[in-house]
């Protein structure tokens, strides 16, 4: 996949020429929901993101490929804690397949290697589309991020080295034909962690007989994360500091799908120094409030709550106090 170089004159270099107090890196805490463009790796997104907003600490919660555009939540400061909960959510998908040509990335950005004819009419298509329902083994595509002896794939694969890649069970939770132009065709996807649309795509075109490649594709969701709320890179370097940092989710954003528990600030403290807790709720995985202040997420097994990941407290003023105090901020950047 084609890696794009930053302009030296774009506005993502500009901080090279502001003064220090411009580019000083401070504390953001919050959640990002980031359009990002195509023809821009998530990790350039995130850098750009990161510079912007001048945070100390940013990561994204899923790569999309350079091809892709849509939804990239970013989280800085204390929301990278809770990354992981969007990376275990379910995520859908606008792609648009092109038939009868087979490619050696599985999408628009490699060299086609085999054409065949189509010949399939709309309804059959439909009815292989309902074939990839629910769950199933997918062979993850040779140009991907996953790992093997601390190398990508992608790196083997530009190397035009062959390593054995293991399939892997996904979950396709819904799938559906959206305009049919043969030989390309729109479809709508939400899917479960770990699942390839690439991959998806090749796999339909076989099952077709004619072979298939990604064409186009958008990420629309992340949970209960939508693209419809979702702000690009333009349209943040035109704000004002002030500006962008109103656009940042709270912290809890990422958590608000588990069960809400309240806590004396006393108790909340006790659980982030982790002390058990004991809680008559039955097992879950919840979030904590402090007061009204989210304080972390907790789990409850056998009547006993023990932190998952908490926010950082603050260090005591004096070296006496008994314990430390939460920070009150409600991390909304």
């Amino acid at each position: 996949m084609t890696e794009v170089a930053a302009r030296t004159d774009s506005p993502a270099n500009a901080d090279r020429t502001l003064p220090a107090s411009a580019t000083e890196r401070r504390r953001v805490d919050g959640v990002l929901l980031l359009d990002k463009p195509r023809g821009l790796s998530s990790n350039a997104a995130l850098q750009r993101a990161k510079r912007l907003f001048r945070a100390y600490k940013a990561g994204h919660t899923g790569t999309l490929d350079p091809l892709a555009t849509g939804l990239l939540p970013i989280c800085f400061g204390e929301a990278t804690k809770f990354a992981n909960l969007l990376l275990d959510a379910d995520k859908a998908y606008l792609a648009t397949l092109h038939l009868g040509a087979s490619t050696t990335t599985g999408d628009a950005e490699g060299e086609i290697v085999r054409e065949r004819p189509v010949t399939a009419s709309r309804d059959e298509f439909e009815d292989v589309l309902r074939r990839f329902v629910g769950r199933m083994a997918q062979t993850p595509p040779r140009h991907s991020a996953l790992k093997r002896d601390g190398r990508n794939y992608y790196e083997y694969a530009r190397r035009g080295i062959e390593i054995e890649r293991f399939p892997r069970e996904v979950s396709i939770v819904e799938i559906a034909l959206l305009a049919w132009r043969s030989p390309e065709a729109d479809v709508s996807v939400r899917c479960g962690k770990g699942t390839y649309i690439r991959a998806l795509a090749e796999d339909i075109g076989e099952a077709l007989g004619c072979g298939a490649h990604l064409s186009a594709l958008s990420r629309t969701a992340v949970g209960a994360l939508t693209v419809a709320d979702a702000v690009s890179l333009d349209v943040l370097e035109a704000r004002t500091e002030a500006e962008r940092d109103a656009m940042l989710l709270p912290v809890d954003a990422l958590v608000d799908r588990l069960e809400r528990i309240d806590l004396a600030v006393t108790d909340a403290r006790r659980l982030g120094c982790g002390q058990a807790l004991a809680c008559a709720r039955g097992d879950a995985v919840v979030r904590v409030y402090a007061g009204s202040a989210f304080a972390g997420v907790a789990e409850v097994r056998g009547g006993v709550m023990r932190a998952r990941r908490m926010l950082a407290q603050e260090e005591p003023r004096r070296r006496n106090r008994a314990a430390t105090r939460l920070n009150p901020k409600r991390f909304s950047g």
